[in-house]
């Protein structure tokens, strides 16, 4: 089932305190030992989280020595900002970012900042730096929830990707067919970058709903009647989860998926139970 083109990768959130810090570092080292081809940290919205972010990313990136991509957003930070810490990421010699336009800050009605939008940013880092970062975008296979449509969503990632993107990462999603769906439409329009699977395991279904709700994810109403039958026995809900996305994910990398990014809300176990079931090369 491996390929020597796939890739995966694992994606971790700056945490708020000392010893959610400290065990981020463990699972970090815990799935370093998959070899995978890269860890990314996410920026809360509004670049909340900007420090937490460069930090985790040069110790992950510097201690746990595996090539760390830190998510850069344009809402809310100036073209100076931008600057001064895609120079940071470059004189630490981090050479993968995730391009995003980034969360609105609650309250924010519309973007701030001199760039509005993922693609006059993903343009600006290649303006700044060359070709020295492998750029990643976001890729909504179920449309991006603020979109006016499906057609213009498409529209947008196909500007993001001309852009001088490298490869996109998708929102997490249920249902492999629109995962396959997106890629044919990009592909019909000239975008041939890698498009990576965003995976998402179910482990607590009710978090899963409240977020999938707000992101645009569909939770197919088969796998979320399943998960409501079984109430509060959390030891059901995570054994049918991870079959459930073992077998989404089987399916498409049989497809012809480029590779699987691992959404793993800071926990091991959980990514790693579809590594193994999958049997994917250590």
């Amino acid at each position: 089932m491996s390929s020597p083109e796939r890739r995966y990768s694992f994606e971790f959130f700056p945490t708020k305190t000392e010893a959610g810090h400290e065990k981020l570092l463990a699972t970090a080292r815990q799935l370093a030992g998959y070899n995978p081809d890269f860890f990314s940290c996410t920026y809360g919205a509004g670049g909340s989280t900007r420090d937490r972010t460069l930090n985790t990313v040069l110790q992950l990136d510097g201690e746990v020595k595996v090539p760390t991509a830190p998510h850069l957003s344009c809402v809310g930070d100036s073209k100076a900002e931008l600057r001064e810490l895609l120079n940071l990421y470059k004189d630490n010699g981090i050479q993968r970012i995730v391009a995003l336009r980034g969360d609105l800050p609650s309250g924010m009605g519309m973007a701030s900042g001199e760039l509005r939008h993922a693609n006059e940013l993903v343009e600006f880092i290649r303006a700044e730096t060359g070709e020295h970062f492998h750029i990643e975008i976001a890729a909504y296979p179920e449309m991006h929830p603020q979109a006016r449509n499906f057609e213009d969503d498409i529209a947008n990632f196909v500007r993001k990707a001309r852009a001088g993107a490298n490869s996109a990462i998708t929102q997490y999603f249920f249902n492999a067919d629109c995962y396959f769906y997106f890629v044919e439409r990009v592909r019909k329009l000239g975008v041939d970058i890698p498009v990576v699977p965003g995976i998402m395991p179910i482990t607590n279904y009710s978090k899963l709903a409240r977020f999938s709700d707000a992101c645009g994810a569909e939770l197919p109403r088969w796998v979320r009647k399943q998960l409501e039958a079984y109430g509060d026995d959390v030891d059901s809900i995570q054994a049918y989860g991870e079959q459930v996305i073992s077998e989404m994910c089987e399916r498409l990398l049989q497809g012809g998926a480029p590779g699987l990014h691992f959404y793993t809300l800071n926990q091991a176990a959980p990514s790693l139970a579809i590594w193994n079931n999958l049997q994917l090369p250590r």
